[in-house]
């Protein structure tokens, strides 16, 4: 077990965690060899993949069922990716608009721009984030934005009610902190161990209590910013890569798990995705007296990819297609649609 990686964990998920996580997830083979006491930004992405993963796992009894059976069989999940959503709105509070409160986390812990996509039918844009260091196995983000300027003023005046209260979990330590991590590619142990809980909270709900009036009209438009409004930027859903989606999805079927009815193919056919139904969860919201009102929502849910190989036309190898599809991505996103 990679120590700093194991105290990293430790310090943001509580003592024996990284030994939990290592049943049921991946590590990279670069992982393999470190040095004690010096966290590279590689070390540093992994935990917050391992640790935001298991997050994911403890809000979505339907993946974490999944989860525990790969386990059962001796077998780790490979995490593909994870992705969340963002406003880009001039009013979002204390946070940078959209993406921006993201990217100033993922350029210094080492990711890059891998790809765009525009997501013109739920009138969001899609980012691709792969990590320079180990693309292939330290998992990606895919980061989108909700564009409310392309709704109605009634929905624009909701999104300024429900975002307009967030904060920033980001303290001016943990700016300095990154700006070092971007600068020399790594940090101090124990500067990573107090920066880690931080960047976890960010990967959260920013915004106060939501009024049920702005919710609703919100729903009425986008359920995508419906979610956001419960949800905040928490991950929408964690991702399998898995070798045969179809397999999995008729296996899961079988099980009478709630899994997506078609498999999302990519035009280049080499991208096929599908995942579980959300999960539901009870959120509160206030009512035009002040009062709290429980309604049940959609959460977050588990999905699955098969990734194919292809000749790059550069270099001439043979390279795993690291790339999304803006078609498969709308597809998914309607996991999280319900009324």
């Amino acid at each position: 077990m990679n120590g700093n990686l194991d105290a990293m964990l430790a310090a943001a998920c509580g003592s024996g965690a990284a030994q939990q996580l290592v049943t049921l997830m991946n590590v990279p083979p670069s992982m393999e060899r470190w040095e004690a006491g010096i966290v590279t930004r590689a070390e540093l992405a992994q935990a917050l993949n391992m640790a935001l993963f298991a997050g994911l796992l403890d809000r979505v009894p339907t993946g974490r069922a999944y989860t525990d059976g790969v386990a059962r069989e001796d077998g780790r999940v490979q995490f593909d990716h994870g992705a969340l959503r963002t406003v880009r709105w001039p009013h979002c509070g204390a946070l940078p608009p959209g993406e921006a409160a993201f990217t100033r986390i993922l350029k210094p812990l080492g990711y890059r721009l891998n790809g765009t996509y525009p997501l013109d039918r739920i009138k969001m844009t899609g980012r691709s984030y792969a990590h320079l260091d180990a693309p292939e196995h330290i998992a990606q983000f895919f980061v989108s934005e909700l564009h409310p300027e392309r709704f109605s003023s009634a929905l624009q005046q909701a999104v300024t009610n429900v975002v307009g209260s967030s904060a920033d979990p980001l303290t001016p330590r943990a700016v300095a902190w990154l700006a070092e991590l971007e600068r020399d590619a790594a940090l101090p142990l124990a500067d990573a161990c107090a920066l880690l809980p931080i960047l976890i909270r960010c990967f959260d709900r920013q915004h106060a209590v939501p009024r049920l009036a702005d919710y609703l009209t919100l729903l009425a438009e986008s359920a995508e910013m419906a979610w956001i409004a419960t949800e905040g930027n928490a991950f929408n859903h964690a991702t399998d890569r898995v070798s045969d989606v179809f397999a999995v999805a008729d296996a899961q079927r079988e099980l009478g798990r709630p899994i997506k009815e078609h498999v999302e193919v990519s035009k280049s056919g080499r991208v096929k995705q599908t995942a579980f139904q959300a999960d539901p969860v009870v959120r509160v919201f206030l009512g035009d007296d002040g009062s709290e009102v429980r309604r049940e929502v959609p959460g977050s849910f588990y999905e699955f990819i098969t990734r194919d190989t292809y000749v790059d036309a550069e270099t001439g190898r043979v390279a795993l297609d690291l790339g999304f599809d803006a078609g498969n991505a709308t597809g998914i996103f309607k996991m999280t649609a319900a009324a």
